[in-house]
C-alpha cells in the first residue's frame, strides 16, 4: 500500500492534465449560440460523433472515471 500511496499523486496529476486537455480540445456547441438560446442553421441539435471526435469523447469519459477512481483510492489510504 505504501508504493501506491507514493505514486498516486503523480498519477492523479497526469490524469488531470490529460483530462483538461481532452475537454479543451472538444468543440463546444456554445460557439453556435446554443448556450444563449440561439439555434443553429442546421435545425438539428444532435449529431453523430465520428473519427477523432468520437475518440476524444470516449477518452474524456474514461479519463474522468479514472480520475474519480484514483481520488476515491486516495481517500482510502
Amino acid at each position: 500500500m505504501s508504493a501506491i500511496s507514493s505514486v498516486l499523486p503523480y498519477i492523479q496529476i497526469t490524469i488531470s492534465i490529460l483530462l483538461i486537455l481532452a475537454v479543451l480540445l472538444q468543440q463546444s456547441g456554445a460557439q453556435n449560440g446554443g448556450a444563449l438560446g440561439g439555434s443553429d442553421s442546421s435545425g438539428s441539435v444532435f449529431h453523430t460523433r465520428r473519427g477523432l471526435e468520437k475518440l476524444l469523447f470516449i477518452s474524456t469519459i474514461v479519463l474522468g472515471v479514472l480520475f474519480a477512481l484514483t481520488s476515491f483510492v486516495s481517500l482510502l489510504k
